[in-house]
């Protein structure tokens, strides 16, 4: 089955006949873009669905219809306040979470930020890096008891990880010029280096854990980004692109970047995926740090997947928030 999606695959196409009554999944991020339409395909094939997000009340506007269909489907979509940005904030989702005790079978963490200026989170932590990384690495760390042997975790990374290696010496960028783009690569390393950790030290329960890029798509995700910006970026994709003998560039639309989400989640066989970095709906290639590749183009780098770069991101990450999270529980 994973062989027959692609770049072009729906979140429709990648759910088409599967049941999802009885699962219950942790979308964050619900209340924009890909994650309220993950939340809306999973809930619309049965699934108990709990949607986190910053802004309870946009959410509640993005997702009406979502809650609509997955009544009508058997499934069921809540919502929760979550912000990434402040650890104080993420502790207490956790918590509450926790105190329900409710198991989850999937915790797709899709939240992010991209190419933000330069700035920091409530806890000091540099803003891109805090939010795509931090936050999701104590939220899912917290409640990762509560994942069901058999469950996975997907992080939402890009192929724009290609831009920057984590730097664990410097992380906050107080000794090194910011520059947006690579902090954003810094982050997105960071969501694939975390899934390969959490999968080397949960595999053993049966839970596994993969990163996925979603494709370009036109969603909040850029509204830091100005119109010369892009069309300066897109010219320099196309150029590499046709150098690669591809087509230009074309944005995928909203239910096409959710769907490789939701392959990872519930579809494709946890062997598969497992702390592995997944695009287009399959597994990705490993592509040699030194090859030069369009931003767009399929694969991914070396260090991302590397064992002990991730363990070594887990204790930093550990340091910055203060808090151990140990393999047994």
């Amino acid at each position: 089955m994973a062989t027959s999606f692609g770049a072009t695959s729906t979140t429709d196409d990648v759910l088409s006949g599967v049941d999802l009554k009885g699962k219950r999944i942790l979308v964050t991020g619900a209340s924009a873009g890909i994650g309220v339409e993950a939340a809306r395909a999973l809930a619309a094939h049965g699934a108990q669905v709990v949607g986190a997000a910053r802004d309870l009340g946009k959410a509640e506007r993005a997702t009406a219809q979502a809650r609509k269909e997955a009544v009508a489907a058997g499934g069921s979509l809540e919502l929760i306040e979550l912000d990434l940005a402040n650890l104080k904030s993420v502790r207490a989702a956790a918590d509450a979470l926790l105190a329900k005790g409710q198991p989850f079978d999937v915790v797709i963490a899709n939240a992010g930020v991209m190419a933000t200026p330069f700035g920091h989170t409530a806890d000091g932590f540099e803003t891109q890096f805090g939010t795509n990384h931090l936050g999701h690495f104590v939220l899912v760390n917290r409640i990762a008891r509560l994942i069901r042997p058999g469950g996975r975790l997907v992080n939402l990374s890009s192929s724009g990880h290609r831009f920057s290696n984590v730097d664990l010496v410097d992380p906050n960028f107080e000794r090194t010029p910011y520059e947006a783009f690579v902090a954003y690569g810094r982050s997105k390393t960071a969501n694939i280096l975390f899934a390969v950790e959490f999968d080397r030290r949960h595999r053993g329960r049966g839970v596994r854990a993969a990163a996925v890029h979603p494709g370009g798509i036109q969603t909040e995700l850029g509204r830091h980004l100005g119109s010369g910006q892009l069309e300066g970026m897109f010219e320099q994709m196309n150029k590499q692109l046709a150098a690669e003998g591809k087509p230009p560039f074309q944005w995928k639309t909203i239910p096409q970047g959710a769907a490789t989400s939701v392959w990872a989640a519930v579809v494709a066989s946890p062997e598969e995926i497992g702390a592995r970095y997944c695009e287009n709906c399959h597994v990705g290639r490993i592509v040699a740090d030194d090859v030069p590749i369009s931003p767009i183009s399929e694969g991914v780098r070396g260090y991302a997947l590397d064992q002990t770069n991730a363990q070594a991101l887990w204790t930093r990450s550990e340091e910055m928030v203060g808090e151990k999270f140990g393999e047994k529980f």
